[in-house]
């Protein structure tokens, strides 16, 4: 198994915003959460959950000291002129596997089309590195030329782009388009945490639903299963979400199971699984 969506934190390192305060429904993760706690077996992605370049280089640094971590996807501002170069020198630890910018924070939501820099995306590119898109469904126009812009670079959907409601055109729309691009991959992450707190008592019809569509858009090779840890825990634990999710991947032929579980995520990233 590869978990390819995970995070870790140390709070006094300052850089959280969306975790200061107190009180509230992330009460329960404002706390540390290092890669000593991680409660699987599977090795992970770490993946950004501070928009700084230092934390992408404390993750580097836990990654470096922990072989459980098969590599970062990281934070570079895009749009800032010394992107380019702040991609090439953490391209040079074979552990940063890409970036994600935190798009569903970002008010513009062209974003992606208007602020980053021809430099940084070419760099991206050239260096072989990963696109992680936290987007929401409003974004996925947007992605979608975002991703026809840059055919070179690989794109992973993180959360199936958290819908609040699988009916929802816009959703339907962009995850359907985007899918039909063969380089770009949808993660079975946080999907539980995006179900109203009263379809957690019995979860899977709920996941059922949102799973058979994302298999028919995105087919058994792109779907990519991560635990989103610890944010997971707000509506679960980790065992109860894996064997949600294999109970959902159980009619599904061995080798395809494998795949989900570990093997399309160790191809997208260009890791061992």
């Amino acid at each position: 198994m590869l978990d390819a969506h995970c995070h870790f934190w140390s709070l006094d390192r300052g850089d959280y915003g969306w975790l200061a305060g107190e009180g509230g429904p992330l009460a329960p993760i404002r706390r540390d959460y290092l890669p000593a706690d991680y409660p699987g077996a599977a090795r992970v992605i770490a993946v950004q959950a501070a928009p700084t370049l230092a934390e992408t280089d404390w993750l580097l640094a836990q990654a470096a000291s922990d072989i459980r971590i098969a590599g970062v996807v990281g934070w570079v501002d895009l749009a800032d002129e010394g992107a380019a170069d702040a991609l090439c020198s953490r391209a040079k630890d074979p552990a940063f596997l890409g970036i994600r910018p935190m798009l569903q924070d970002i008010a513009a939501t062209d974003w992606l089309l208007t602020a980053p820099r021809r430099d940084a995306l070419l760099a991206l590119a050239a260096l072989g590195l990963c696109f992680d898109a936290l987007v929401a469904p409003h974004h996925l126009p947007v992605l979608a030329q975002f991703a026809n812009a840059n055919p070179s670079v690989p794109i992973v959907i993180d959360h199936a782009a958290k819908p609040q409601d699988i009916a929802d055109p816009q959703w339907q729309t962009g995850m359907r388009m985007l899918s039909a691009d063969p380089r770009v991959f949808c993660k079975l992450s946080g999907l539980l945490t995006e179900l109203p707190q009263s379809a957690l008592v019995d979860p899977m019809p709920g996941l059922r639903q949102t799973f058979d569509l994302l298999l028919e858009w995105f087919g058994p090779d792109r779907l990519i299963w991560g635990s989103d840890w610890p944010v997971l825990t707000l509506a679960a634990d980790y065992d109860r979400w894996l064997a949600l999710t294999q109970d959902l991947l159980q009619p599904l032929p061995q080798a395809t199971q494998d795949g989900i579980l570990g093997g399309n995520a160790a191809r997208f990233y260009g890791v061992k699984a």
